[in-house]
């Protein structure tokens, strides 16, 4: 990266960032046939170089410290409120500190993994505004593997990409980025948040309560029941907040690091999996479970790699659920005493959290058993893992817009960004 381009990203303004973002699809190499904006480009495709990359990437889904966690509830007063399921921070926020999603990308070098859901915070000092970008990206560069050494493999053709995307999604040259959410996993944190604040769940379904769960009655009010259907409601939609804001982020980099690109869901999610049924859609390579009454076949993710918290990774849901609260309270969880923290005594802090006793995996881990065994699958009604939205990131061709549109359709960051860039 040269001094320039450095210069560039750590001082442009937020606010032109945010009020510069705009969906610039036209990239360099790509071409629209007919219409009012017909244009051929006269430029090959330029690849994103590996820091303009991981730059973007980071950006998205970068750790970013120590998270702050709740710091009170005066209902668990003393004890410090537990509800959070990692300790480092993200670029993204998260409902409660669940987070639950992480990041796969693809380019011309093949697909990628950003795996960082679970590790130790960066040792950065945003805080005190001395963030050093290149250790900053050097702790994400360490954090990603490599699946494949082939660009995502999505057939270009309906229903895989919608019409209106099939002349610039996923194009040569560009960046594909694809926030992932364990819905099975942020469904299990939930059914502990509600559990924790004295709350069971009823099948709305199916008109049933659950049972068994009277058993747990002195732990959850089982008079006033959330209905499952509003628990995934919530679950979905805490869910899409993490990959969606996790674009949006990406998406103000480009601003300031002047490239082309959008956040978008023309793409089917299926598709982008690899789960859609067509032989010559490889997606992510993701594995699914199918059954002859689902319409869809249900995504549980990549052995080894990223694996839904629900079977086939797990026997059953209860070995789930400790898998879940080891990840709270096991080594490097937000509620150990010996992970390190951003305050001054952060062992006390994190240690009087009240750990989940016996009795409570047993209550949490009856209800989830019970939603697998009811409907085949965790969650009841979604995927177990879930896409939306996807950020793409190219080089802009300027020639373009300059011919179609007034000034200020592109801002300065684009116009410098080949001289800051990739001049030497």
């Amino acid at each position: 990266m040269s001094k320039k381009a450095m210069e560039q990203i750590a001082s442009f303004p937020l606010m032109h960032a945010i009020m510069g973002r705009r969906s610039r699809r036209f990239a360099v190499g790509s071409s629209i046939e007919s219409g009012p904006l017909a244009f051929q480009s006269q430029k090959p495709p330029q690849p994103l170089n590996e820091i303009e990359r991981t730059l973007i990437i980071s950006a998205m889904a970068g750790n970013t410290g120590w998270s702050h966690l709740i710091p009170f509830n005066q209902k668990y007063a003393p004890e410090f409120p537990n509800y959070a399921g990692s300790a480092g921070g993200r670029t993204f926020p998260s409902s409660a500190g669940f987070h639950t999603s992480s990041l796969f990308f693809s380019d011309d070098s093949g697909v990628f993994f950003l795996s960082n859901r679970n590790a130790p915070a960066a040792k950065t000092k945003a805080m005190a505004n001395e963030l050093n970008v290149d250790d900053w990206l050097d702790h994400n560069r360490s954090q990603i593997k490599q699946l494949s050494d082939k660009r995502i493999q999505i057939p270009v053709e309906e229903p895989h990409i919608e019409s209106h995307n099939l002349w610039i999604a996923n194009c040569p040259g560009s960046l594909f980025a694809v926030p992932v959410v364990d819905l099975a996993q942020h469904m299990v944190l939930m059914l502990c948040y509600l559990a924790q604040n004295g709350y069971g769940i009823y099948n709305d379904f199916h008109h049933e309560q659950i049972p068994g769960l009277d058993k747990f009655k002195h732990i959850v009010d089982l008079q006033n029941p959330f209905p499952l259907s509003y628990v995934e409601q919530i679950v979905l939609g805490e869910g899409t907040v993490e990959v969606s804001t996790s674009c949006y982020a990406g998406s103000l980099i480009l601003q300031a690091m002047g490239l082309g690109g959008w956040m978008y869901d023309g793409i089917d999610r299926h598709s982008v999996f690899g789960v859609s049924g067509d032989p010559r859609n490889k997606g992510l390579g993701f594995s699914s479970v199918t059954r002859n009454d689902w319409v869809f076949p249900n995504p549980v993710g990549i052995p080894g790699v990223f694996e839904a918290f629900c079977p086939p990774y797990f026997p059953d849901m209860k070995a789930a659920v400790r898998a879940v609260v080891e990840r709270k309270f096991g080594p490097n969880g937000p509620f150990n005493e010996e992970t390190p923290g951003p305050w001054k005594e952060s062992p006390l802090v994190r240690k009087s959290a009240k750990i989940h006793s016996e009795e409570f995996i047993e209550c949490v881990a009856l209800q989830a058993q019970y939603i697998h065994q009811k409907f085949g699958k965790f969650p009841a009604t979604l995927p177990s893992t879930y896409c939306l939205t996807y950020l793409q990131a190219h080089h802009l061709d300027l020639d373009f817009y300059d011919k179609y549109y007034k000034p200020g359709s592109y801002l300065h960051t684009h116009e410098d960004h080949q001289k800051n860039w990739h001049w030497h």
